[in-house]
């Protein structure tokens, strides 16, 4: 196929009228959050599969390692993709691929399906990241402004929280209790395939698509000075958010001494759930002050949870879990903001890629390391003592920086200004 000579911004369909550019907004949107929901779904059932094929906790955290492993892959050999063939095909596939995984976790009879399953959902998830993200910045209305950040920064979250609770509730409730969460799943992502088949789709085709498979971190040049803060940012608000994926069924089992997996989805969700709410907040703060903000209440909020944690006060955990959640969505969504306006359309998604890519790796390497250290027999309550660690790291990060780069940035914009 031949494809067309490369265009230096994205360029709408011309079929792309204002009612089916609002449609393609709302498909990507929605498919965002729906993939990510399938990647939440099985969470609250990991101690029921503990208990079930003999899994260890080790175990679990091996099949989040293998999740947030495929969503780099993914994120470092396809996260440019959709600039060359388009971000209606790498959305649909991502679908595919969340669907797939979906279809994999019906019948777990051991870590190898688990770990399976979870490994075609973080491609999914890595596709949505890129591509699919790209898409609902392409077709997101002009106002308000900060609308298509919010959407990239919360929608994630959004999913993996109704993902866990409706997982929770339907596999503790509903007829074949480990089946119902997946199949529900399914019918979701059958709809949002519909729903992206008739959207436009908003980027030409053009030539490079083998060249963009080649491993490499996109960068562009005028975010660079932003980089420090953002990737702290992203490292040590994610890093507990692997803590809560890999551990809430246990945490449940062990505070509430309860192995209920809507507890399980509730706990997860307590930290997850006001994560869109802390983005909304952002709408009345500047980019910086709100990843300031963001970061420090953040850190503070870790250090409650880890009091609760080794407390047993779970009033406290759950409390300061949800201060966590709210704050990681202001810090993220402010890091966003200072990023998107600072690229061009057709960097868009290399960006994203990159963005989460760090994200992931804040998740994955504190998630291998605490499932090595919870098989030496080390506790939870010790191991939160080093996501605490990495957020207040992350918040003096980003302090130094901020006033780093501050007078840098300030003059490149009123250079663009002047221009």
């Amino acid at each position: 196929m031949t494809l067309e000579k490369p265009s230096a911004t994205t360029s709408r369909d011309k079929s792309a009228t204002l009612p089916r550019q609002r449609l393609g907004f709302a498909a990507a949107t929605v498919s965002l959050v729906a993939v990510f929901a399938a990647s939440g779904a099985p969470i609250p059932l990991y101690e029921r599969y503990r208990t079930a094929v003999a899994l260890t906790t080790g175990d679990l955290s091996i099949a989040a390692v293998a999740y947030f492993v495929a969503v780099m892959i993914t994120l470092v050999l396809l996260g440019r993709l959709s600039d060359h063939i388009g971000r209606r095909i790498i959305t649909l596939t991502a679908v595919l691929l969340a669907a797939a995984g979906s279809l994999a976790l019906l019948d777990v009879t051991g870590l190898g399906t688990l770990v399976a399953g979870r490994a075609l959902q973080g491609a999914a998830c890595g596709l949505a990241s890129s591509g699919m993200a790209a898409y609902a910045i392409d077709l997101a209305p002009d106002r308000p402004r900060w609308l298509a950040a919010t959407v990239v920064a919360a929608a994630p979250l959004v999913g993996l929280t109704l993902g866990s609770v409706g997982s929770g509730a339907l596999a503790e409730y509903a007829p074949a209790p480990e089946q119902t969460p997946y199949l529900t799943v399914l019918l979701a992502l059958i709809l949002c395939a519909v729903l992206v088949l008739l959207s436009p789709e908003p980027v030409a085709r053009s030539t490079g698509a083998l060249a963009s498979l080649y491993p490499r971190v996109h960068i562009p040049h005028a975010i660079r000075p932003l980089l420090p803060a953002s990737i702290a940012v992203f490292v040590a608000t994610w890093a507990l958010g692997g803590f809560y994926q890999a551990f809430s069924p246990t945490i449940s089992a062990q505070s509430f001494d309860t192995t209920n997996t809507l507890v399980a989805g509730i706990v997860f969700a307590s930290f997850m759930a006001p994560y869109a709410f802390g983005g909304l907040l952002t709408g009345r703060l500047t980019p910086v002050g709100a990843q300031r903000a963001g970061i420090l209440v953040f850190s503070v909020a870790v250090a409650g949870v880890v009091i609760g944690l080794r407390t047993g006060t779970v009033l406290t955990m759950i409390v300061c879990g949800m201060v966590a959640g709210a704050a990681q969505g202001a810090a993220f969504t402010g890091s966003m903001r200072r990023l998107l306006p600072r690229t061009s359309a057709d960097e868009r998604a290399g960006l994203m890629a990159t963005v989460y890519l760090f994200s992931y790796g804040g998740a994955a390497v504190p998630s291998l390391v605490s499932g090595r250290l919870t098989a030496s027999g080390v506790s939870l309550e010790t191991i939160s003592l080093g996501y605490a660690a990495l957020a207040i790291i992350g918040a003096a990060t980003v302090l130094m920086s901020s006033r780093r780069t501050r007078s840098r940035v300030q003059h490149h914009e009123e250079t663009d200004r002047d221009r």
